[in-house]
């Protein structure tokens, strides 16, 4: 990653911070909507803190879950409020020197810190740190993890991106000794351009792939994994490192680091941790686990796809590391009930069946497609896709977004938004996408956003079809929309 030095505007980055209060009273999180730091303004109340936050743009679902945990944010950024109303300022990765209300922390020597060092600092603490990390599958891999633990009653403490179907929550202080976190490779602040995982003190690690991704902060692919080598080098020696055994990138990273090893996947010969009697189905997964050449008991895994499975070959492996025997992780794999937003079917009407997802690159989108399949062997996958996030519009995925969607019947795709930042010459030609799918036999269509795809898709899809929409984002709404304008046909 760039160092901050090489930014033209480095004299507002490079600063001195206050030291950050042992035990503060009260929290103000600028751009506190987000994921992740709507989590920590969670973790904060529920330590007893007085929170508080802002945001350019405040709506559900996270409005609604900090009213309810009557969490006071403001709509819109001002400095002038600022003065006073906490004894620390938590600024968001999405502010630049120049926001508003961090230059006026800046300015004013105010106790400020990243989400993830005041993670790191009031929540992990001295607690053993199981870190999932990777480019795909960080979030469900992290929530499957969290379940595990929390079925067998150990109490962790987790901050996860999504919601989770359990419970439906995405953090908790915790009272056991393991706290659960998802390792985010993006960086952590303006003025703090390291990844966010270097915070989080791992003692034993996931690493579920590794593939060229944040093309808006990584130069290359060297880049990206120097990333993964450092962080992998934070875990002690008498950690565990588990690696994808199928994922060659992964496997490289054994070379960087300190700690045991073992590895995990479906091809037999280069895994510790491996399935077979592999049996999928509408309802999840079967399998038989084979632990370092042992055969275990067959286990239900109430999720669908190969990548899943990968997954949960991970999380069990961390777990029996940390004690538990495989009757209790089986248990806690059959009671999984997912996240929201990762294959979450939000409803079925005139026999379509709509399902929500957060793929956004392009191999997400492939194995997103692939489980689809696999749950619904007898029906259309429809793909619905959005094109939003920095990376995901960009033309260097072109290619890989048209050999992913071969694998549907029909793409629908929204054409992205040119902004203020985008590169013309590194910009996603939808047009090009469209042409390839289209060419390999798949039916293809574009519109500009949810309000053009919608009456297109209501003429398209028929009974037995399963709308698979994709985005990192809302989408318009396009998912209650949809299910809404169908049950009136």
């Amino acid at each position: 990653m760039k160092p901050l030095e090489a930014f033209p505007d480095a004299h507002l980055r490079i600063f001195k911070r206050p030291e950050p209060p042992a035990d503060p009273e009260s929290v103000y999180l600028i751009g506190i909507c987000g994921t992740g730091m709507g989590s920590l303004a969670g973790l904060f109340q529920q330590a007893g803190k007085r929170v508080s936050g802002s945001d350019a743009a405040v709506y559900p679902p996270m409005s609604t879950r900090l009213a309810a945990q009557r969490i006071r944010v403001y709509e819109g950024f001002d400095a002038a409020r600022l003065p006073g109303i906490a004894d620390l300022y938590v600024i968001g990765n999405a502010c630049t020197p120049t926001h508003v209300e961090a230059a006026w922390a800046r300015e004013n020597g105010a106790p400020q810190v990243s989400l993830p060092e005041a993670l790191a600092r009031y929540f992990i603490g001295e607690r053993r740190s199981l870190v999932v990390t990777g480019t795909h599958g960080k979030t469900t891999t992290t929530s499957l993890l969290t379940h595990v633990l929390r079925s067998n009653n150990l109490q962790p403490g987790f901050l996860v991106g999504g919601v989770m179907n359990n419970g439906g929550v995405s953090f908790d202080v915790g009272s056991g000794t393991h706290f659960v976190v998802e390792g985010d490779e993006y960086d952590s602040a303006y003025f703090d351009k390291r990844p966010k995982f270097m915070h989080y003190r791992p003692q034993s690690a996931i690493v579920t792939s590794l593939e060229f991704d944040h093309a808006d902060i990584y130069a290359s692919m060297d880049d990206y994994r120097e990333a993964f080598r450092a962080f992998v080098s934070l875990v002690p020696e008498r950690g565990l490192l588990m690696l994808n055994a199928d994922d060659a990138e992964a496997r490289e990273l054994a070379g960087h680091g300190k700690a045991r090893v073992h590895y995990y996947g479906l091809d037999r010969d280069n895994a510790d941790i491996t399935a077979r009697d592999i049996r999928p189905g509408d309802g999840g997964i079967r399998f038989t686990p084979v632990v370092h050449g042992e055969v275990l008991e067959s286990m239900f895994l109430n999720m669908s796809g190969r990548h899943n499975l990968m997954n949960a070959l991970s999380v069990m492996g961390i777990c029996l590391d940390e004690g538990l025997s495989p009757d209790e992780i089986g248990r806690a794999f059959a009671s999984f009930e997912g996240i929201r937003r990762r294959q979450q079917v939000r409803g079925e009407e005139h026999g379509v069946v709509v399902v929500d997802d957060f793929a956004h690159h392009p191999t997400a989108v492939r194995a997103t497609i692939q489980a689809a399949r696999e749950r619904w062997p007898d029906r259309r996958i429809v793909s619905v896709f959005e094109p939003r996030s920095n990376s995901s519009r960009r033309k260097v995925f072109e290619a890989g977004y048209a050999d992913a969607f071969r694998a549907a019947d029909a793409l629908f795709l929204s054409t992205p938004p040119f902004r203020y930042n985008d590169d013309p010459s590194n910009f996603m030609d939808v047009d090009h996408v469209l042409a390839d799918v289209t060419l390999h036999g798949t039916d293809a269509f574009k519109g500009t956003d949810a309000d053009a795809l919608l009456p297109m898709l209501l003429r398209y899809l028929q009974p037995g079809d399963v709308a698979l929409i994709m985005s990192n984002g809302s989408f318009g709404g396009i998912h209650g929309r949809l299910l809404e304008a169908l049950a009136t046909i």
